[in-house]
């Protein structure tokens, strides 16, 4: 067993500009554990690495801008209504939310629980010119929309600018 060579998984790069320094840890972390629990003749145990927690770290979200409203699309796959909060601080937009999942497995010859709680929380400076209270949100299949309304004095300072072809 000690004359063994071990198999190294190669860790998956993290993108430039990645802020998800905690995903690239722990795969690295899952690689050191799978090493040292393969070097002993043991499997590597998927089952305790849940991606539950890590899905909810940071939300994807898009974000759009019209003539009438700035638009937030917030992906919550899982999660309801009543697991989000939306809170409008000074000149900043707040996004909390948490998610709690629990399943319980019970088989004759073994029981498996598995509990994963996430929490995140994203904040968005608001431009100049949004119409406070007419801030809305509908969360619609997982996926939350925040419409952020212009003022009229907003929407009235934008102007379209004519491209002309330059004569050659």
């Amino acid at each position: 067993m000690a004359n063994e060579p071990l198999q190294v998984k190669p860790a998956a790069p993290t993108p430039v500009g990645s802020t998800d320094v905690f995903r690239s840890f722990r795969n690295e972390m899952d690689r050191l554990f799978d090493r040292f629990t393969t070097g002993f003749g043991m499997p590597s145990f998927p089952f305790f690495r849940s991606e539950a927690a890590a899905a909810v770290a940071l939300p994807a979200v898009d974000i759009s801008e019209d003539t009438e409203a700035y638009r937030i699309a917030a992906e919550l796959p899982g999660m309801s209504e009543k697991d989000i909060e939306i809170a409008l601080n000074g000149d900043t937009l707040v996004l909390k939310g948490e998610k709690r999942q629990e399943s319980e497995s019970k088989e004759k010859d073994y029981y498996l629980a598995e509990r994963s709680y996430g929490a995140f929380q994203r904040a968005f400076a608001l431009p100049d010119g949004i119409d406070r209270d007419k801030i809305s949100a509908e969360f619609n299949k997982g996926v939350l929309h925040l419409t952020l309304p212009k003022t009229p004095a907003a929407q009235q300072q934008q102007k379209k600018i004519d491209i002309k072809t330059a004569a050659t």
